[in-house]
């Protein structure tokens, strides 16, 4: 045996006091001393799983138990934890104060110095000359086609532009087929068999129309006279055609005739009627039948029939008759709105009832309230 044989044997701790034992600090204590308490950080970044991790400690000559050390070891990363810092506390908001008008009021633009120079000028309108076309720039001759055969009474200026674009119209004898075509005032202008057959096709209506329709387009609440012509509303007569609902199409009334108001309305798809009726310079007659209440002032019936002005436009010379003491008989030339009744306050009357009983030629004759008939080939207005 060697004599270092007493280095390589670990030496056995010598069983004396407390204070010079290396393993105290592992030794079970004989009583139990209080646990500290852990105070955990106020947020916890990640899941904390807890390990019962037991350590064996050697044999002592005491044969003491292991002691059980329970520690927290994290998961994920080891670096050490922040406690995040407490959210910011938002600044309070200000209560939102509408600006003044003042604001808002743009600065007058400062005064230019042309002003006072253009202020001192004279007039130059009345002894201006008229602008004069330059030679090169030559004007176009000639009128458009379309509005020759509309003063003509051919067809409308629409229908015109479509017959116009089909091919169907003739100037001389040669085919116009480009949309504002200029010629000659004066120029033969005849039409095609398709723009016959075409316009053979268009339709007149004549509608004694109620109180509560209104002629033209619906205003808000209210119902527009088109509305009755329906296949069960119509007379038919000889020599007419049978109602289809394409005629509706297109279907446009030729006058106004008042909401409260009832007679003769014509709707129409021929250009050529409406233009005739309604035209700039149209002298077709409508003749009424009215009823008025109140006292005729001196000499009112003598105004009624010319003298009288509307819109600052005085009225043509119109033919009235008194009936009797609560009826009068109108005929006139021209349909301003509420014509009549503007008429009639005028004169210290006041019109209870309203009803049109003739356009040009066309009478509304035996025809009831709310059914209506086709104009017949061998009536014109």
């Amino acid at each position: 045996m060697s004599d270092f044989s007493h280095d390589k044997k670990p030496k056995r701790p010598s069983n004396e006091t407390a204070g010079d034992d290396p393993w105290a600090k592992w030794r079970q204590p004989e009583a139990p001393a209080a646990a500290p308490q852990v105070v955990k950080p106020a947020t916890v970044e990640a899941p904390v799983k807890l390990e019962a991790r037991a350590e064996v400690k050697p044999e002592s000559k005491s044969e003491a138990p292991p002691v059980v050390e329970i520690r927290e070891r994290p998961l994920g990363t080891l670096s050490p934890r922040k406690v995040a810092p407490p959210p910011a506390r938002e600044a309070a908001k200000k209560p939102y104060k509408k600006p003044s008008t003042a604001a808002w009021t743009r600065p007058a633009p400062p005064a230019s110095p042309w002003a006072k120079a253009a202020a001192a000028a004279p007039a130059r309108a009345a002894t201006a000359k008229p602008i004069e076309p330059r030679e090169d720039r030559p004007t176009p001759d000639g009128v458009r086609l379309s509005k020759v055969m509309s003063e003509r009474a051919m067809c409308s200026r629409r229908e015109a532009d479509l017959w116009i674009e089909r091919g169907w119209v003739f100037v001389d004898g040669e085919r116009i087929s480009e949309l504002g075509s200029r010629i000659k005032p004066d120029a033969d202008i005849t039409i095609s068999k398709e723009a016959k057959y075409d316009q053979a096709k268009q339709v007149t209506i004549l509608l004694n129309k109620p109180v509560g329709y209104v002629s033209s387009q619906p205003e808000p609440g209210c119902t527009p006279a088109v509305t009755l012509i329906t296949a069960e509303s119509q007379v038919k007569q000889p020599g007419t055609p049978e109602f289809k609902p394409w005629m509706l199409r297109g279907l446009a009334p030729a006058g106004r005739l008042d909401i409260d108001s009832t007679g003769l309305l014509v709707l129409t798809q021929d250009g050529r009627v409406a233009k005739k009726l309604i035209g700039e310079d149209s002298e077709a007659e409508k003749e009424y039948l009215v009823r008025v209440s109140g006292e005729m002032i001196k000499g009112g019936l003598r105004l009624l029939q010319f003298g009288l002005e509307l819109d600052g436009k005085p009225l043509k010379q119109a033919w009235v008759k008194q009936l009797n003491e609560d009826q009068l008989h109108f005929i006139l030339r021209e349909g301003k709105k509420r014509q009549i009744r503007r008429m009639c306050e005028m004169v210290g009357l006041t019109v209870i009832g309203l009803k049109r009983v003739r356009i040009g030629k066309v009478k509304l004759g035996d025809l009831a309230i709310g059914q209506w008939r086709f104009l017949r080939p061998d009536e014109s207005f």
